[in-house]
Parts: structure tokens; C-alpha cells; sequence
């Protein structure tokens, strides 16, 4: 079986994942809070976890593996979208224009994600089918004095789970010093966080011991993942802007309510993204959805494919922050548009070697990239196709765009196999300074329809030219 090694943020430190049962794999992801449309930024954390989702399936079994990641949808921008609709003359109540919303939001997600070629996780759970589970949870801790209620609020005492601020690294003393915090009367320290808040009669609420109200964000992730997982599950992902206060608040409330559970094993973060090395903005005119960049409208001012987006992102590992650029994207595009036409007549083969080992070493994406550019460069097709599939871009997808006009030559596998043969022969003789025969090779490949695009230090790429004649290539003695 493949060893998957993940770096853990928990212990800082890569370690050899072990299951805590291989025959149920568990892992949790935060989804997006559903008021509008994802932008590229969101996109990244769904792509990171789905490629270490498709690596769970490939080495514990499809069966064996359940993915929950959430969807948010009760929070202060969706009621103000909701809000905003009614002030604009719709006369339904606010709770179905709410609904409304969020349902409209979800489905552009789902469209957007599934364009990036992203599987569905397992279960995807919405905040408010799980009210009573956090109710449940808030007064458990009120019950093992780790929450008070006051003036309507319940809170979580920081301060008496002794491991806060562990995964980040700064001990709570530290945390008020350097960060700002809600100062309110009804706290008894700067750093408590709140578990429920009282809801106005114009707002969403739900009827609990401490009045009506709605929950406050932590304690939506803690309560669906001990519902939909159990109180020990083995990886919790996300983006490391939710490493504090997200995740550290979600750690003390779960141990405190779960004190003989472990909560999460394995906590995995994905770095930040940036736009043509600038933070993402709106004032920076940088700030693009994933629809803008498929549909060209963004400063590219040209569609953008799904299976292109997806590529982009694989090149950078997870754990550093990635840039997005214009020119990265028409580089990915071209690179998929020659492997499409390299692969589009042959079947899946085994992955190519050293593929699996470097995915498995802490999702090394950029590394498994490598080797299948070196299968492009040395004729083996199939292998090719295998990682392509493997890693979630759906050459079927490409095909939509790669070609078209239609223009691409269908080539028999005999015929392929020759001319990647040519090819490798022309290196070769190239490499042994040979240069008369690499110019025969070339003189005869160009005859017969082959379009070459000569690397530095590599096998030339090649694609067809649609007056291909494979009979000329039988011209080299």
C-alpha cells in the first residue's frame, strides 16, 4: 500500500498518515459561506483537498473514504443581500428570500467547482439542518463550565481549555496583545468567543434555552463534523487564514466538549492567492469569481477553461502561496492543448513511475506535473492520459476546446507510436551531435504533416498538422 505522507500543521511536522480506521477515512473541509459567487481564491482550498481526496480513494478504496465540507449559510451578508431584495420591492418574507439566496448560491458553486473538475464530497451539510446538534453542543459546555450565557449571548471561556492557541502558535496573552478583539460587556475576557447571539424579530432565528437567536460561526464546523463524522476524524482542511480564530476556536470547543476524543488528527492548510503578485482586491481592479475568469470577465478579457484553471493551480504546492497570472494561464492552456492531441486517441495506462510516490509525499502536485511532462516528452501516451485522469482534468473536457475547428488528425496507435519514435531518434541524434541524420529525420517528419516545437534540453514536442500522411513517414532507411 502507498504511504501517504502529510504535513501536519498540528505537530509542524510531515508524518506518515495512519488512519485511524482504514475502512472508514474521515476528513473534513470549511466550505464557503454562501453569499455570492466563489472567488479564485476559494477555488484553491476545493482543488487542494479534491486531488488528496482522489489520492484517499485511489490507496484506501472509494468506499472506505467519507469527505464533508460545509456550506455556511446563515450568517450577517446573506441576511443583508436578503434584506436588501425586500427594500427593492420584493414582498416575500425575509426567511424565503434567504433561502432563496442561499440556494442560488449553492447551485453556482456546485457549477463553478464541477468546472474545475472537482468530485462531489461525500456529504456537504448545511448550517442551518444542524441547529439543534449546536444548541446540543453550546449547552454541554455551559454544563462543563466551559461557556456562560449572558444578556442573551452564550460565550466560550477561552481560558479554561490550557492548549488554546496551539495550532497557532501564540499563547492567548500574546493573541490579545497583537490582535484585535469584540470588547462588549457581557464578556468576561477580551478573548471569549461567542456560541450563540440573540436575533432580532426582523432576522433568522431559531427558539433556544438562551432565547431566540442563531449560532455564532465556530461552532457550526464543530457541531456537523461530531454529527456527520464523530468526536475523532483524521484530517481537517482549510485555508490558513482560517488557522486563527476559526480553527483554534473550533479545537478548544470540540476538546472541551469531547475532553476523551481527539478531535481532528491531522490539521492541513493551503496557502494564500495572489493575482499577478498583488494581494486580490476590488480597489485593485484584481478581483476575479471563478465564473469571471470562465466566462472572460476578467482583465484577460478571454474565456478561460475550467480544465485550465484546475492545471494552473496544480503547479504550486499547496503550502506556498500561489500567484495567479495571466501568463501561467495561456502557458497551461497550450501545454494541455498539445497533450490532448498527444492522448486523444489512446486509452488510460498505468501511471507513470515516481507519479505516485511524489503525490503521496505531501500532495506534491507540481512534483507528479513533472513526470508526466517527462511521459509527453518521451512518447509514453498512456501513461500520460493515467496522470491527467488521476489528478481530476478531464481530457473529454478538453477536447471542447483544444480542437475547435475540428482540425485534429485521427492517428492509429501505430502510427503515434512512430512518430514519437522519430522524434526520440531525432534527440538522440541531436544529443550524439549526429546533426545531418537529426536534419533527415526532421525534413521527412515535417513531409509527412508533423509540426515540431523544439525544447532546450529535451524531446521536441509535437502535434499534427491536418494534411498528415503517415505513409510518408516510411521514407527513413
Amino acid at each position: 500500500m502507498t504511504t501517504i505522507r502529510l504535513y501536519n500543521t498540528r505537530t509542524r511536522t510531515k508524518e506518515d498518515f495512519v488512519p485511524i480506521d482504514p475502512a472508514n477515512v474521515r476528513m473534513y473541509v470549511c466550505g464557503p459561506t454562501v453569499y455570492d459567487r466563489a472567488h479564485i481564491g476559494n477555488a484553491r482550498p476545493v482543488i487542494v483537498f479534491d486531488v488528496l481526496f482522489r489520492l484517499l480513494r485511489h490507496v484506501y478504496g472509494p468506499d472506505h473514504v467519507t469527505y464533508v465540507r460545509n456550506f455556511t449559510d446563515v450568517d450577517d451578508k446573506i441576511n443583508a443581500e436578503a434584506q436588501r431584495r425586500k427594500e427593492a420591492g420584493d414582498p416575500r418574507p425575509l426567511e424565503e428570500l434567504i433561502r432563496e439566496r442561499t440556494d442560488e448560491t449553492i447551485r453556482w458553486y456546485h457549477e463553478d467547482m464541477a468546472a474545475l473538475g472537482t468530485l462531489a464530497p461525500s456529504q456537504e451539510p448545511r448550517a442551518t439542518e444542524y441547529i439543534g446538534q449546536m444548541i446540543a453542543m453550546t449547552q454541554d459546555l455551559i454544563d462543563k463550565g466551559h461557556a456562560y450565557a449572558k444578556e442573551g449571548h452564550v460565550l466560550f471561556r477561552v481560558r479554561s481549555y490550557k492548549d488554546y492557541g496551539a495550532l497557532s502558535g501564540r499563547s492567548v496573552d500574546d493573541m490579545i496583545a497583537g490582535a484585535r478583539v469584540e470588547v462588549a460587556p457581557f464578556k468576561e475576557d477580551p478573548m471569549d468567543f461567542v456560541l450563540w447571539k440573540p436575533s432580532t424579530d426582523d432576522l433568522p432565528g431559531w427558539e433556544s434555552p438562551w432565547g431566540r437567536g442563531r449560532p455564532g460561526w465556530h461552532i457550526e464546523c464543530s457541531a456537523m463534523s461530531h454529527e456527520l463524522l464523530g468526536p475523532s476524524f483524521d484530517i481537517h482542511g482549510g485555508g490558513i487564514d482560517l488557522q486563527f480564530p476559526h480553527h483554534e476556536n473550533e479545537i478548544a470547543q470540540s476538546m472541551c466538549a469531547h475532553p476523551d476524543a481527539g478531535f481532528a488528527k491531522v490539521w492541513m492548510h493551503n496557502e494564500m492567492l495572489q493575482v499577478e503578485g498583488k494581494k486580490m482586491s476590488k480597489s485593485l481592479g484584481n478581483f476575479f469569481t471563478v465564473r469571471d475568469l470562465l466566462e472572460g470577465n476578467w482583465s484577460g478579457g478571454w474565456k478561460v477553461p475550467g480544465e485550465v484553471i484546475r492545471f494552473v493551480y496544480l503547479q504550486t504546492h499547496y503550502s506556498k502561496p500561489m500567484d495567479w497570472t495571466e501568463e501561467k494561464a495561456k502557458q497551461a492552456m497550450e501545454t494541455l492543448r498539445r497533450w490532448y492531441r498527444f492522448t486523444k486517441d489512446i486509452s488510460i495506462g498505468e501511471l507513470p513511475f515516481g507519479f505516485m510516490t511524489s503525490l503521496a509525499d505531501d500532495l506534491n502536485t507540481a512534483g507528479a506535473l513533472s513526470f508526466l511532462h517527462a511521459a509527453y516528452s518521451g512518447g509514453k501516451h498512456h501513461e500520460l492520459r493515467a496522470g491527467l485522469e488521476f489528478l481530476g482534468v478531464n481530457l473529454t473536457c478538453v477536447a471542447e476546446w483544444a480542437d475547435p475547428e475540428g482540425l485534429l488528425v485521427s492517428l492509429s496507435e501505430t502510427d503515434r507510436d512512430r512518430v514519437s519514435e522519430l522524434v526520440f531518434l531525432r534527440h538522440q541524434a541531436k544529443q550524439s551531435r549526429d546533426f545531418a541524420r537529426a536534419d533527415k529525420i526532421r525534413d521527412l517528419l515535417v513531409a509527412a504533416g508533423v509540426k515540431l516545437k523544439d525544447q532546450k534540453d529535451s524531446v521536441s514536442e509535437w502535434e499534427l498538422s491536418p494534411d498528415f500522411d503517415p505513409a510518408k513517414l516510411e521514407a527513413l532507411k
